[in-house]
């Protein structure tokens, strides 16, 4: 239907007249299926950002010579929308993808935008599909913003035209057989981001960059990779996609933002947690040396990452240079369940939300 409005920002719905059949829950499978509409929004250097509208979800014209597909200036966010059980829709701290996106697009010499003018895109966008979102424990309707620079023009400098989208897709339990510990094979010979290079902005590259090392983990049996920083080799990074926390004697360890890791939500919703129960949580650097002599010692207590697809993720074992280590029985440890409890309680509304962390829409 054309002409039907969202009040906040005005922006108009064309409804699609080929609704898709909604997937079964049971089977969803993170970023497979998506919705009927999503969200367009274009960019000009004179008029600033401009005509957002709600169309429905299809392939994007572009120019062969748009300025995104030969020089890679693009950006993207990653966030969530909960139904409650008294089938409230929520979102995560979305104020924070919003932030992160400007600081993305500063690194990435790409426009600065309203961050109330993306929450509300993200929420008008929802409202359409809200029809989408699972209601089976678990899964949740995963949002993807992502902006990408649509100059026709073949040279290397800033693009002067972007366009931002917002499409959704139905995504189940991470662990389909309930929360359990990943293996992990330490990354020596790649690297993901230096300091000064792209590794604190969220943009395709840092990905692509990371491929190679996946591939090779995986061809060895393990899950994800364990990056150690890109100079010295020694310093424990990122796991994958994902931030890394070490917990070793009491204390809960994670890399500093020195700009090659990204500042992830999920990590600083754990310090904030970690802080709050009066634990000890420090953001220093730590050598992957460092973690296996607190393990021969007995005092490597659990490792896990976190990161928006899985919220926390415990790694039961680790391999660097062929030396295995087992993490706490390869079980899932006291924190690293504390916390998936929490914040997924909080995301889903079964928990009470004193923090002011969710959004309803």
């Amino acid at each position: 239907m054309e002409g039907e409005l969202i009040m906040e920002y005005s922006f108009p719905v064309t409804r699609t007249e080929h609704p898709k059949p909604k997937p079964n829950q049971e089977n969803l499978v993170f970023g497979t299926v998506f919705t009927d509409h999503m969200f367009e929004m274009s960019y000009d250097a004179d008029k600033g950002w401009y005509d957002g509208k709600i169309i429905p979800y299809g392939p994007i014209m572009l120019q062969p010579s748009s300025m995104v597909l030969h020089y890679g200036q693009e950006m993207f966010e990653g966030l969530k929308a909960y139904k409650t059980d008294d089938g409230r829709i929520l979102l995560f701290r979305p104020e924070k993808n919003a932030e992160r996106t400007n600081l993305t697009n500063e690194r990435m010499c790409m426009p600065q935008i309203d961050p109330n003018l993306m929450i509300e895109a993200i929420k008008a966008v929802v409202r359409v599909d809200k029809d989408w979102i699972p209601d089976r424990k678990g899964n949740s309707l995963y949002i993807r913003p992502f902006i990408i620079a649509t100059d026709p023009y073949l040279g290397v400098r800033p693009s002067k035209t972007f366009k931002l989208y917002i499409i959704l897709s139905p995504v189940g339990n991470y662990y389909k057989g309930g929360l359990q510990p990943t293996k992990i094979f330490v990354e020596d010979e790649y690297v993901r981001a230096v300091a000064g290079g792209t590794g604190a902005a969220k943009v395709g590259g840092n990905y692509a960059a990371s491929l190679k090392a996946q591939v090779k983990a995986a061809e060895k049996g393990y899950t994800q990779v364990l990056w150690l920083d890109g100079v010295e080799r020694k310093y424990v990074e990122e796991i994958g996609t994902s931030n890394a926390f070490f917990k070793i004697n009491g204390e809960v360890i994670t890399s500093p933002l020195t700009g090659s890791i990204l500042p992830g939500i999920t990590r600083d919703s754990v310090i904030h947690l970690l802080k709050h129960w009066g634990m000890k949580i420090t953001e220093k650097r730590i050598t992957i040396q460092e973690v296996y002599e607190a393990h021969a010692e007995g005092k490597l207590e659990e490792v896990f990452a976190t990161g928006t697809a899985a919220v926390i993720s415990p790694v039961g074992e680790l391999n660097w240079k062929n030396q295995i280590i087992s993490i706490n029985n390869n079980e899932i440890g006291v924190v690293s369940q504390r916390l998936y409890d929490t914040i997924t309680g909080i995301q889903t509304g079964r928990l009470d939300d004193i923090f002011g962390w969710t959004v309803e829409l």
